[in-house]
C-alpha cells in the first residue's frame, strides 16, 4: 500500500509532522510512505527509514515566475505515476490541496473548520476534525494517522524516539570537549519573535560554556557577530546546510532559541532545549523534562497572530539562565 504525505513547509511544521511516522509504521510496517516537500526543506527528511521516497517541489518559484506552474504540474504528475492508494494533505492549504488532487484519487486532510484556508477541505474524500488552536504536534499526528486507522496518544509522542538523522559534518570542529556545547538560535521569520541580542549575550556570559550561534541570513549574521563581540564565550558558526544544522544541534548539550524551525529540530532529536515565545502560542510544542518553554506576558490569539507584539523583549534572561543551568547539570 502506497501513501503520499503532502507537507510542503515550513521547517518546524515538517518536524512536528514527522513524529507520526514511527507510530504509523509500528502498526502498519508494510506501508510505503512517500513525502512531497518544498525542495528547500527536503534534507530535513533525509535519513528517516520510515520514508520510502522524498519528492521535492518548487511551488515557491511560481510566485515570481508563473510559467513555473507548468513545470511543477508536470513534476507532480510524474510523482502520481507511483499510483498512491491514499494521499494525505497534512498542510491544509489550497496549494497543498491542489498537489494532493494531482497525486491521487483518494485524499484525506483537515476538515473545513480545522484549517485557515477552509476551502482546501473540498479536495479530500476523508476529513479530520481537530481544533485549529489545538497543539500543533497533536494536529499533525492526527491528520496523518486517523485516515490510516492509527491512533497516536500524547503519551506516545512524549516517549518518541529521535526521528531526524545526519551524517558526519565539518561543523563538528566547532564542538568543545572541555565545555558543554550550547547552540543559540537567534533569528526567526518576524522581528517580534526575536529575543534581544543583548540578552543572548548575557546568557552566554552567565553560562560560560561553548556557545555556538546559528544564523541563516545576513541580518542574522550581523546579530550573531554582535553577540560574539560582547561575550568571550560565544562563537559564530559558518553558514551551514541542513545536514550541518541537524548535526550541530544533535551533538549539542542544549539549544536556546526563538520559536522557529531550528529550535524545533532539538525536540525531534531529543536534545534539551529552551524555546522562547513572544507573539506565538506555546502550544506549538510539547514541554517535557528536557524541552522547556518560556513565554512573555502577552495573550496570543491563535486565529490572528500579532506581528507587532514585541513582548518577547521583556522576558527576564535570568529565568532562561536558571533553566539552562538546570538542564545542563541534570
Amino acid at each position: 500500500m502506497k501513501i503520499a504525505i503532502v507537507k510542503l513547509s515550513a521547517m518546524g511544521d515538517i518536524v512536528h509532522a514527522m513524529v507520526a511516522l514511527q507510530y504509523i509504521k509500528q502498526v502498519k510496517p508494510y506501508l510505503e510512505i512517500d513525502w512531497i516537500v518544498e525542495q528547500g526543506f527536503a534534507k530535513i527528511l533525509e535519513g528517516n527509514k520510515d520514508i520510502s521516497h522524498i519528492y521535492p517541489v518548487n511551488l515557491k518559484a511560481i510566485k515570481s515566475d508563473k510559467i513555473q506552474f507548468l513545470t511543477e504540474f508536470k513534476r507532480v504528475k510524474r510523482y502520481a505515476n507511483r499510483e498512491y492508494d491514499l494521499v494525505i494533505d497534512a498542510q491544509g492549504l489550497i496549494k497543498s490541496g491542489l498537489v494532493s488532487k494531482f497525486l491521487g484519487k483518494q485524499r484525506a486532510g483537515f476538515s473545513r473548520s480545522s484549517i485557515r484556508e477552509g476551502v482546501a477541505s473540498y479536495f479530500y474524500q476523508h476529513t479530520v476534525e481537530i481544533a485549529y488552536d489545538a497543539n500543533t504536534i497533536d494536529r499533525n499526528a492526527k491528520v496523518m494517522s486517523e485516515p490510516l486507522g492509527v491512533t497516536i496518544s500524547k503519551e506516545m509522542i512524549l516517549s518518541k524516539k529521535p526521528f531526524l538523522f545526519y551524517s558526519q559534518d565539518s561543523v563538528f570542529e566547532y564542538l568543545s570537549l572541555e565545555k558543554k556545547n550550547v547552540v543559540f538560535v537567534i533569528g526567526s521569520t518576524w522581528e517580534s519573535r526575536n529575543y534581544p541580542k543583548e540578552k543572548f549575550a548575557k546568557i552566554a556570559d552567565a553560562l560560560q560554556e561553548n556557545i555556538l550561534i546559528l544564523w541563516g541570513s545576513d541580518e542574522e549574521k550581523v546579530r550573531a557577530e554582535w553577540i560574539a563581540s560582547h561575550s568571550i564565550y560565544a562563537k559564530v558558526l559558518p553558514k551551514i546546510n541542513l545536514n550541518g544544522l541537524k548535526a550541530i544541534i544533535g551533538e549539542s548539550d542544549l539549544l536556546i532559541g526563538n520559536d522557529t524551525g531550528p529550535t524545533h529540530i532539538a525536540w525531534g532529536l531529543n536534545i534539551p532545549s529552551i524555546t522562547i515565545f513572544g507573539p506565538t502560542p506555546v502550544n506549538r510544542v510539547y514541554e517535557t523534562a528536557i524541552n522547556k518553554v518560556v513565554k512573555s506576558h502577552s495573550t496570543v490569539n491563535h486565529y490572528k497572530l500579532d506581528k507587532n507584539d514585541f513582548s518577547i523583549v521583556d522576558i527576564d534572561e535570568k529565568y532562561i539562565i536558571d533553566t539552562a543551568k538546570a538542564l545542563l547539570n541534570a
